[in-house]
């Protein structure tokens, strides 16, 4: 836990838990050649189509800068029901190989709290059909929600979403009418 969430948690009285550890793996076909899956994640206006934090579109914030070294950030304010929560995202690129890896670390807050932090291995190789993305996350879950027991599925589940809206964008005709308007 850093400094604030450590302060934060004395403050208010909450126990400071252990750190939850655990690793997931998830496989995604596509039918275009690697390459394509690549640029998705590279370029900007591709990247932007696919990868947003939960919330209005109009609150939406995003920044790319796709290299070793460089990063990305995002954010956005989530609402359901009356509750409003504030949520960041930022990254830093350790490793590029065009069109077959990608390594970065994020960190994810709620309200100013880092909930977890993750190290992300994107690799791409070729199928009969086009390519597969595996995606391999290691991830350290620092303030649960709850007790914690739903916190992997949750962001399991969430990177499934993701990697769906990656296809969307760089594999079109595998889902034909979405994006589309009625004549």
């Amino acid at each position: 836990m850093d400094a604030g969430n450590l302060a934060r948690a004395e403050t208010e009285g909450s126990p400071v838990l252990p750190a939850r550890h655990g690793t997931f793996c998830v496989d995604k076909d596509f039918t275009v050649p690697r390459a394509e899956v690549f640029r998705g994640f590279a370029e900007p206006s591709l990247r932007r189509r696919w990868f947003r934090l939960p919330g209005p579109s109009g609150t939406a914030v995003h920044d790319l800068d796709f290299r070793v070294g460089g990063g990305e950030s995002a954010g956005n304010v989530f609402v359901s029901g009356d509750t409003e929560e504030r949520l960041a995202y930022r990254s830093r690129f350790l490793d590029i190989v065009p069109d077959t890896r990608i390594v970065y670390v994020y960190e994810a807050e709620v309200d100013g709290a880092r909930r977890w932090i993750s190290l992300v291995t994107v690799e791409l190789s070729d199928e009969a059909a086009g390519s597969r993305l595996t995606w391999t996350e290691q991830y350290t879950w620092l303030v649960p929600t709850g007790d914690g027991e739903q916190d992997a599925a949750h962001l399991r589940g969430g990177t499934r979403l993701l990697l769906n809206g990656l296809s969307t964008v760089v594999d079109p005709h595998r889902h034909p009418g979405l994006g589309r308007r009625p004549a």
